[in-house]
C-alpha cells in the first residue's frame, strides 16, 4: 500500500512524522519514485523533478526536533512551473523561455513553504503561460485525470500537473495559480479539493503573471483542512478551523448561465449533493445576481486577462511567436485589440460589479454552484479540433471565472460517488471572507462524506 495517497490528510502525515511512524525521507522517496516512473504520469506531470534537493531537505527535516514547530516539516509539496526558484529558469510550461535568465531568488510563496519545513519535490506542468482551463501542453505533454485513465481524459488546467501530482501520490499537496479557475478546475476533474483565496491575501511576487488583476495563488490537496493549513503558510494568516453547524446554514444556489448545459452526470451529482445538504438542515435556496449576465460582456476580446497578458508578452511574441502553443497565442493576441480607454472601461465595469456582488453576498453564508458543467473531456478530441477545444475551454472557465471577476474566494469540493467521474461543487464568498468560507466548506465536506457523495481524505495513520 502506498503511503502517499490522496485518501490521506495532511494532518495524518504530520501526526505520523511527529510520532516517527514514518520519515520524511520515506515519503519523499515514494513521491520521487512515482514522479520518475516512465510508465506513469510523472513525465507529463513535472517539467522538473528536484531529486537531489528534495532528498537533502527530507533528511534535514527528519533531524529537526518537534520543538521546531514547523507546520509543514517534511511534507512533500509540488509547485507550479510559474513560481520562481533561485538559480532556475521559470518556463511557465513553455519552450519560449527555456533560455531566459535564471531567477535570482525564490518567489515569496516558495520561501514561505521552505521556511515552514516543506520539501519541494518539483515543478509541475501546466497550460503554457496558464492561459487555458484544459491543461493541454504540446511542449511537455498533457497530464491526465486518474479517472478512466485508459480513456486519456484531461486533468484540467491550467494547474494540470499540480492536481495530478496529488492524485497520483507524487506530492501531499500542490501549489497552483487561479486566474479564471486554474486551481478549481483541475481539482474538480481529479476528485480533489482546491482553494482559490482572495487574490490580495497571497503574494504574487516572483510569480510569472497571466493577469496581475486576477491572479491568485492557492493549494490543491485532499481536504478543506489540508487547503486551509497550506493557505496559512502561503498567506501568513491563521484560520480558526471550526466548522459551522449545518442546521440553519444559508447556502444560495446561484441561478442563470452557471447552471446551463450541465452534463447529465454533473447535474445528477450536484443535485444529490444539494439534497444531502438539505437533509442535514442546510437551507439551500435559489438566488439571482442581477449583474451576472454583465460579466461575460466584460470578457470581450479576452477581457482584463488578455489585455494584461498581451502587454507582458508583446515583445516576446514579436521575436518568437512561432514557438508558442498556437491556441494559447490566439488567446493572448486578442488582448492587442483592447485600447487603453477600453481597458480602463473594463476596470470600471469590474468595480461596479464587485460593489453589486458585495450586497448580494451579504444576504447569505455562501453561494453554491457546480465548479464546471462537464466531466473531463478526452485529450484526443481536444487535440484534433480547434472548435471542440475552444468550446470546452469556455465551458470549463465559465463558472469559476465569475468569482475571479468578483474578487471573491472559492473552494471546489468533490461531490461525486466513489468510482464515478469526478464532479466539483463550488462554494464562494466575497473577497476577504476566506476563513468563514473554509469553516462553511468544512461542514459541507463532512455532510457530503457522510452521505456517500464524496470521499473525505482521512489517513492510514489516524
Amino acid at each position: 500500500m502506498r503511503i502517499v495517497s490522496p485518501a490521506y490528510s495532511l494532518r495524518s502525515y504530520r501526526g505520523a512524522l511527529d510520532k516517527g511512524s514514518v520519515s520524511s525521507r520515506e515519503l519523499v522517496e515514494e513521491c520521487l519514485a512515482a514522479a520518475l516512473d516512465r510508465a506513469g504520469e510523472g513525465p507529463r506531470t513535472f517539467t522538473r523533478v528536484f531529486e537531489a534537493t528534495a532528498r537533502a531537505a527530507a533528511e534535514a527535516a527528519d533531524y529537526l526536533p518537534l520543538s521546531s514547530g514547523l507546520p509543514l516539516r517534511g511534507i512533500p509539496v509540488s509547485i507550479k512551473d510559474l513560481l520562481d526558484v533561485a538559480g532556475q529558469t521559470t518556463c511557465a510550461g513553455s519552450a519560449v523561455l527555456a533560455d531566459a535568465p535564471a531567477a535570482t531568488r525564490d518567489a515569496v510563496v516558495v520561501s514561505r513553504l521552505k521556511d515552514a519545513g516543506a520539501v519541494i519535490v518539483g515543478r509541475t506542468n501546466m497550460t503554457e503561460f496558464a492561459f487555458s482551463g484544459l491543461g493541454l501542453n504540446p511542449h511537455y505533454g498533457t497530464p491526465q485525470t486518474p479517472y478512466a485513465r485508459d480513456e486519456r481524459r484531461i486533468a484540467g488546467g491550467s494547474s494540470s500537473g499540480a492536481a495530478v501530482s496529488v492524485s497520483d501520490g507524487m506530492a501531499v499537496a500542490a501549489i497552483g495559480s487561479d486566474t479564471g479557475g486554474s486551481i478549481r478546475i483541475p481539482a474538480a476533474l481529479c476528485g480533489l479539493t482546491g482553494f482559490k483565496p482572495t487574490a490580495r491575501r497571497v503574494s504574487t511576487e516572483g510569480v510569472l503573471p497571466l493577469s496581475h488583476t486576477l491572479d491568485s495563488i492557492g493549494p490543491i490537496a485532499s481536504t478543506v483542512e489540508c487547503c486551509a493549513l497550506i493557505d496559512e503558510v502561503l498567506s501568513g494568516e491563521k484560520h480558526s478551523l471550526v466548522a459551522v453547524e449545518a442546521r440553519g446554514m444559508r447556502l444560495r444556489m446561484l441561478q442563470g448561465y452557471v447552471l446551463d448545459g450541465l452534463e447529465r452526470h454533473v447535474a445528477a451529482s450536484f443535485d444529490a449533493a444539494v439534497s444531502a445538504l438539505s437533509r442535514a438542515g442546510v437551507q439551500v435556496t435559489d438566488v439571482r445576481f442581477d449583474a451576472l449576465d454583465q460579466i461575460p460582456k466584460s470578457y470581450r476580446n479576452g477581457g482584463l486577462a488578455a489585455a494584461e497578458c498581451y502587454q507582458w508578452h508583446r515583445e516576446l511574441i514579436e521575436r518568437r511567436a512561432k514557438e508558442y502553443d498556437p491556441r494559447v497565442l490566439t488567446r493572448i493576441l486578442r488582448g492587442r485589440e483592447i485600447s487603453q480607454a477600453e481597458y480602463r472601461e473594463l476596470q470600471d465595469e469590474r468595480r461596479d460589479t464587485i460593489a453589486a456582488a458585495a450586497a448580494a453576498f451579504s444576504q447569505v453564508d455562501a453561494w453554491i454552484m457546480p465548479t464546471v458543467p462537464r466531466i473531463a473531456p478526452k485529450v484526443a478530441e481536444l487535440e484534433t479540433s480547434d472548435e471542440v477545444y475552444f468550446d470546452a475551454n469556455a465551458a470549463m472557465l465559465r463558472n469559476p471565472s465569475v468569482i475571479n471577476f468578483l474578487d471573491g474566494c472559492a473552494v471546489s469540493l468533490p461531490c461525486h460517488r466513489p468510482g464515478e467521474a469526478p464532479v466539483g461543487l463550488m462554494l464562494a464568498m466575497r473577497g476577504g471572507a476566506d476563513t468563514r468560507l473554509l469553516q462553511i466548506a468544512l461542514r459541507v465536506e463532512d455532510v457530503l462524506a457522510g452521505s456517500g457523495c464524496a470521499i473525505q481524505g482521512r489517513g492510514r495513520f489516524e
